[in-house]
């Protein structure tokens, strides 16, 4: 598998690159970099997984890893990422442990590995733990092993918790909530039918092959229908893990993480909780995020692709918002990682203050055409080309302050993205295709 952890831990095909042995030696290396003796007390670690029915398995190898060490496990069973990131912290834990492949599709898996608080792991942490896996131990034996029992109460804590954060009760609402067979398929609709909402759910059935298939996030196409046919006020779809959120309005317009998290961002100001009045998003959020919150009164803090990215500079300012076109939503006030289900409940809260449509509240955020290009078979290491970077400000002094350039090195294949957003879809596909030739022929492998 190459280096082992990912930018989300480690992911791979369930049984294929993701084996139990491979699970059992990285819940073991695990706890002898994590965890040990603390304070004369025994370690402890949450274990929870999403619906894949290779979680089963690899969750039995993570937890023999880990019990083998001498940490006591609490199963958590199924429940979604940021529910054991809760838990982890709630029931002070000094390791949370997800087995979920998140939104890839069924045949995939992966462990994502929390520090004590529920926080994602540093990239020193992950290459200790990787060292730690090919350096020999001697186990503990006995009284000395780990002990492995299930917690009762998942759910409950969980729900428990995400209705507390709310100020207002959400009665009157009609909401489809889309649970991708996965994580969420029991602690969504009960977390929104207990904050007082009429909960519609789908995809809420999961077989252990169906997750993320042909709904969730990833495919929109079901909510859509659901809440024209219902009449619903809102429809939210989480992914397979239920990190993330997106949204569908009550005419069945998608309403995705820019315009989610413009819409949080000025209910967090005027509510004095917007930290520095500052959201905090990544170099892919649309232009019109940016001109939304500048006149709203928000500053927009970048950062690179990826919510671990938008977590560091979070937690380095002190900032209270912030996520991903993707629907990654951070609420640091109420949670460590994203989490779709906090996402809907506060998206839901704000309608109930202002009695405005989630239409109405999204519409704030215009979202500018954007055309991606990705271009195979490059020097990726050479965006600094000189005649690349003249094509590229030529296009961006065209643009002006109705559009942006974007070149983008992928960080796994020879391939460079070129991202424009324009007023048009059309002068955006153009914009795209001209400097798409010029990677191409100044970035060329051949």
């Amino acid at each position: 598998m190459g280096r082992l952890f990912g930018t989300d831990g480690v992911r791979g095909l369930a049984n294929g690159d993701l084996t139990a042995d491979l699970a059992l030696r990285l819940g073991e290396a695990a706890a002898r970099v994590l965890v040990g003796q603390v304070d004369g007390r025994r370690p402890l670690a949450v274990v929870g997984r999403d619906t894949r029915i290779s979680g089963q398995f690899l969750e039995h190898a993570v937890v023999a890893g880990l019990a083998s060490a001498g940490v006591d496990v609490l199963r958590l069973r199924v429940v979604p990422t940021p529910g054991v990131a809760y838990l982890t912290d709630h029931l002070s834990a000094d390791l949370g442990v997800v087995i979920s492949a998140s939104h890839n599709p069924m045949p995939d898996n992966g462990i994502k590995l929390l520090g004590r608080g529920g926080h994602k792991l540093d990239d020193a942490v992950e290459q200790a733990i990787e060292a730690a896996m090919d350096t020999p131990v001697t186990l503990p034996t006995g009284a000395d092993v780990g002990r492995v029992t299930p917690y009762a109460s998942t759910i409950a804590d969980y729900v428990e918790h995400l209705v507390e954060t709310l100020d207002v009760r959400l009665d009157g609402l009609t909401v489809v909530l889309d649970c991708a067979h996965g994580a969420a398929h029991e602690a969504g609709p009960r977390a929104l039918a207990a904050a007082g909402a009429r909960v519609i759910p789908i995809g809420d059935r999961p077989d252990g092959l169906n997750i993320n298939s042909g709904c969730g996030s990833t495919d929109l196409t079901a909510l859509r229908q659901a809440v024209l046919e219902h009449g619903a006020d809102a429809g939210f779809a989480v992914d397979g893990d239920a990190d993330r959120c997106l949204a569908v309005d009550h005419t069945g317009q998608v309403v995705d993480g820019d315009q989610i998290l413009g819409l949080l961002a000025v209910a967090l100001r005027e509510q004095g909780r917007l930290a520095e009045d500052t959201l905090v998003a990544t170099v892919m959020s649309n232009l019109g995020l940016h001109q939304a919150m500048t006149a709203a009164g928000v500053r927009v803090e970048q950062t690179a692709v990826g919510d671990r990215y938008v977590l560091e500079a979070m937690r380095t300012g002190g900032f209270s918002l912030g996520g991903e076109q993707s629907g990654h939503v951070i609420l640091s006030r109420h949670a460590t990682t994203g989490d779709g289900l906090l996402t809907a409940l506060h998206v839901m809260q704000w309608m109930s203050i202002t009695g405005r449509s989630l239409r109405d509240l999204a519409s704030r955020v215009r979202r500018l055409p954007q055309v991606l290009v990705n271009v195979p078979g490059v020097d990726k290491d050479r965006t600094d080309d000189p005649e690349l970077l003249a094509a590229v400000a030529a296009e961006e002094a065209e643009l002006g302050a109705e559009g942006r350039v974007l070149l983008r090195a992928s960080g796994t294949e020879p391939l460079v993205r070129v991202m424009v957003e324009a007023p048009t879809q059309e002068r955006a596909q153009a914009v795209a295709d001209r400097l798409a030739d010029v990677v191409r022929a100044r970035l060329s492998l051949a």
